[in-house]
């Protein structure tokens, strides 16, 4: 199952580990079992009226950026990280 890192301030809200093995096949899939095992951390990852990753937030599949956010595939030795994402100016 992928590993998937979460962050500190979720982990504050959710009562989460830092790291979890979770089923899927897609970040979608993932996110949806992640919901399973720690409800309410879905909220945190996923925009349901834009159907996507929640904007500010990037998703990071084996070391790339991923582009096609909920659709990104993972594998089961993958290893994902939800991470604010930085700007700056």
């Amino acid at each position: 199952m992928p590993d998937v890192w979460i962050p500190p301030q979720m982990q504050r809200v959710t009562g989460a580990p830092d790291r979890v093995q979770v089923a899927g096949a897609t970040v979608r899939q993932v996110i949806n079992n992640l919901e399973q095992l720690h409800p309410g951390i879905k909220e945190l990852l996923y925009d349901a009226e834009l159907d996507d990753i929640t904007p500010g937030l990037a998703v990071i599949v084996d070391g790339d950026v991923s582009q096609l956010g909920l659709l990104e595939r993972v594998s089961e030795d993958s290893e994902m990280h939800f991470l604010p994402a930085i700007g700056g100016g």
